[in-house]
């Protein structure tokens, strides 16, 4: 494997990097979040969802809108460098914030930012590579993006036990945004495959297969599952997890994707991609209704956090890599831009639905419906998506 590693395109180790030291930017900040909301701007998990789930269905949007601009103009650069540009100026301004209002716009900037990069990033990673080296490739980028999401907690907790008000740590993260966009800078386009004449915006879904079209569907439905990993972070603190320990915790769970991420992508090149998700789904609806459980104790919570640090290794690169499978020639922008927009899209009805079910009914009943909505996609997965044939295996 280390072999296959060391010989990956410059292109993928530099957009590892280029990952890598921004998220430990907004892993610095994302832990303290909930803790800012609460202690200091005194608003509760229903503004949560709300801005929660705005940024993240702005990004959804935007990172289809960005997929179909690639496919037509075949650059992907310029789009990565805005993206992560309007993030970088982004997050500072939350140390500004007033109230939860303007929270939720700064956080739309940032997941605008998002949605602009993701989907040109991820069709550049995929046209970089041979159709047999995905799985390795987006798990690579996945552990790096994740060892990012290691060092911005570790950070955070040092700066938080030195005394750094929590306010004041927002404006930290305007170092490495500028880090980020002078490297996405150096980035280079891949060899231009076809000359396009037809400069016209496709949006609709009749070029893709019929595997894709279900899959989306049943990522629609597991996103309606995947609600803020904020609420997460707030259970903890409430079962007792000291303030200051809450992005070590966070840290923890990227430590593991960052381990485990890169070897089972990996494995997934040489095995069905779709039993890879289906186990990990399942491994996640146990999780979310676990969360849920009344008496649960510090011991078994760091066991749950665990576990799920596993689920994210084994499907943050797989299920782009099955993505990368499905698309048609010269779609592969658009293809990601619908998988993005699939799965991201309902964190807006998840996060809200979870924001007010956890406030109104308490964080059982929010957990349970996050693992009912689990368990269900992960039996279509496996029962209806590839049905009459097994998921398209990498040429």
């Amino acid at each position: 494997m280390f072999k296959t590693l060391f010989s990956l395109p410059r292109t993928v180790w530099l957009i590892g990097l280029i990952s890598f030291v921004n998220d430990s930017a907004s892993e610095m900040l994302y832990p303290l979040m909930p803790l800012y909301l609460a202690s200091v701007l005194m608003a509760g998990p229903r503004a949560l969802g709300i801005i929660e789930g705005v940024a993240e269905a702005t990004s959804s949007i935007f990172k289809l809108v960005s997929g179909v601009i690639v496919d037509r103009t075949k650059k992907t650069k310029p789009w990565i460098v805005y993206g992560y540009l309007l993030a970088g100026i982004g997050r500072p301004l939350i140390a500004f914030a007033s109230s939860w209002l303007w929270v939720l716009c700064i956080r739309f900037t940032d997941r605008l930012g998002k949605g602009l990069r993701s989907s040109p990033r991820d069709a550049l990673l995929a046209e970089s590579v041979p159709a047999g080296l995905r799985g390795i490739t987006f798990g690579l980028h996945r552990s790096m993006d994740n060892a990012g999401a290691v060092v911005g907690p570790l950070l955070a907790f040092f700066l938080l036990s030195v005394g750094i008000p929590l306010r004041d740590i927002f404006l930290w993260a305007a170092i490495p945004a500028v880090i980020t966009v002078v490297l996405a800078l150096n980035l280079k386009e891949p060899p231009a495959k076809e000359i396009v004449t037809n400069t016209s915006f496709s949006w609709n879904l009749k070029l893709m297969p019929i595997e894709f079209k279900r899959y989306l569907l049943v990522v629609s439905l597991f996103a309606l599952s995947n609600s803020s990993d904020m609420f997460l972070l707030l259970r903890a603190r409430e079962i007792g997890v000291p303030q200051e320990q809450i992005p070590l915790l966070w840290a923890s769970i990227s430590l593991i994707t960052t381990l485990f991420g890169t070897p089972l992508s990996a494995l997934s090149d040489r095995f069905s991609r779709k039993y890879f998700i289906f186990i990990s789904w399942v491994v996640f609806a146990f999780f979310y209704s676990a969360m849920g459980y009344v008496d649960l104790t510090m011991t078994m919570l760091y066991g749950l956090f665990g576990l799920y640090g596993l689920f994210k290794a084994a499907t943050e690169g797989v299920e782009k890599a099955l993505v990368a499978d499905l698309a048609p020639a010269g779609l592969m922008g658009t293809a990601f831009g619908w998988f993005n927009l699939a799965s991201g899209l309902m964190l807006l009805p998840a996060s809200i639905v979870f924001g007010y079910l956890y406030e109104s009914e308490g964080p059982t009943k929010a957990f349970l419906f996050s693992g009912c909505c689990s368990t269900l996609a992960a039996i279509l997965l496996a029962t209806w998506v590839f049905r009459g044939g097994e998921s398209k295996k990498p040429k």
